[in-house]
């Protein structure tokens, strides 16, 4: 769970505001962790910040079982209506992330009101687990908009939360935030400021339907997205970069197909290889999803086609500017290279997704982005 992640967010955003396809995922993969792992960190976490040890010994037993359960069943509530259960926390419990600090439950309680009310946190659990007699860890992706800037950023934070138990009361009595971004973890963090800063730039997307995605990691310098499948109209392209067989399977949206039907524009375009030399490219348009694949009318323009992508697990770099053949080939370099680093399993090829219209938008806002499907990813670790 990450509060004390957004915490940090608002805390942000108030200083600003002042005067003067495609596979199956796999569980046994590794991914880069942060420098220090759930298993490692648990004893810092707990001895740190509970006044409780983490031997068994002279306790009463805990069902820490319960627990796990309870928190599958309250986190998702973290920013609704209901909100969490405070009852499950001591008063006095401590929380800490990279660039926050604070000691008692009502203070973390009023900042998930604050970021309720300016940020409309989109929160998703992805795991809870127990990692130590008296330490239960979880793993979560957190976006939010930071509506207070006008171009409307998006803060996104993965990474996991280890709470310790406090044996005496069987209620939480501390909470400590690790991103998967940074590698100093440990409260005071300039790196982790810097990440918070570093996403505040400036990129246009359209108030246009994308195919959707679920952020399972953001890294330093990569995300890793879970793709739901979603439909494409295609025909052959020249390069990454390039624009031919932009206006054919443009036309097909624009009624150039066999019942003169008009579909919604969409983004973004996609530009992709399938193989390491990239001599082969496809230039696609994504379909809407509200769109049936099977009740999609025919091409009637030679080499357009209708395909379906089955969904899966991707890498996504994102950058601003034009987009180059050698500026598209260096980004694939950088992220492929990223993935290796990272012990992540890289397919073939690549694909370019360009977000803007580039003769109505400024080069320095631009979205672009390569992605490089995996072959496996877990996030089980």
């Amino acid at each position: 769970m990450s509060t004390t992640t957004a915490h940090s967010a608002a805390t942000i955003s108030l200083s600003l505001s002042l005067p003067p396809r495609r596979r199956i995922l796999t569980p046994n993969l590794p991914f880069a962790p942060p420098l220090r792992s759930p298993l490692s960190i648990s004893k810092w976490a707990v001895k740190a910040l509970s006044p409780v040890s983490q031997s068994p010994a002279s306790s009463t037993a805990i069902d820490v079982d319960g627990l796990v359960g309870f928190l599958y069943e309250d986190l998702p509530h973290l920013f609704d209506e209901k909100g969490i259960d405070r009852t499950a926390y001591d008063d006095r419990v401590k929380f800490r992330d990279p660039i926050t600090r604070h000691d008692s439950i009502s203070g973390y309680l009023f900042n998930i009101g604050m970021l309720k009310r300016l940020f409309g946190p989109q929160f998703q659990l992805h795991w809870v687990k127990q990692t130590g007699p008296y330490e239960i860890t979880t793993r979560w992706t957190m976006v939010m908009k930071f509506v207070l800037l006008p171009w409307n950023p998006e803060l996104i934070f993965t990474g996991t939360s280890v709470m310790g138990i406090n044996p005496e009361t069987g209620k939480f009595c501390s909470h400590v935030d690790y991103w998967d971004s940074i590698k100093n973890n440990d409260y005071f963090s300039v790196e982790g400021l810097l990440d918070v800063f570093k996403q505040l730039r400036i990129y246009k997307t359209p108030d246009l339907e994308t195919p959707k995605y679920l952020i399972l990691r953001r890294a330093a310098d990569y995300e890793v997205r879970k793709y739901s499948p979603f439909a494409v109209v295609e025909t052959e392209g020249d390069k990454l970069s390039g624009s031919a067989g932009f206006n054919n399977v443009a036309g097909y949206i624009f009624g150039k197909n066999a019942t003169a039907e008009k579909i919604s524009m969409t983004t973004p375009v996609f530009t992709e290889t399938t193989d390491s030399e990239m001599s082969k490219v496809a230039i696609q348009i994504v379909l809407p999803n509200e769109k049936d694949f099977d009740s999609l009318p025919n091409p009637n323009q030679e080499g357009v086609r209708l395909r379906k992508v089955e969904g899966g697990t991707v890498a996504a770099l994102k950058f601003s500017g034009k987009q180059t053949e050698d500026v598209v080939i260096e980004k694939e370099k950088e992220l492929r290279a990223s993935l290796l680093r990272d012990g992540l399993v890289p397919e073939k090829g690549c694909l370019l997704a360009r977000y803007n219209d580039p003769g109505r938008t400024w080069d320095f806002i631009m979205r672009n982005e390569v992605l490089i499907w995996l072959e496996e990813f877990s996030i089980d670790l």
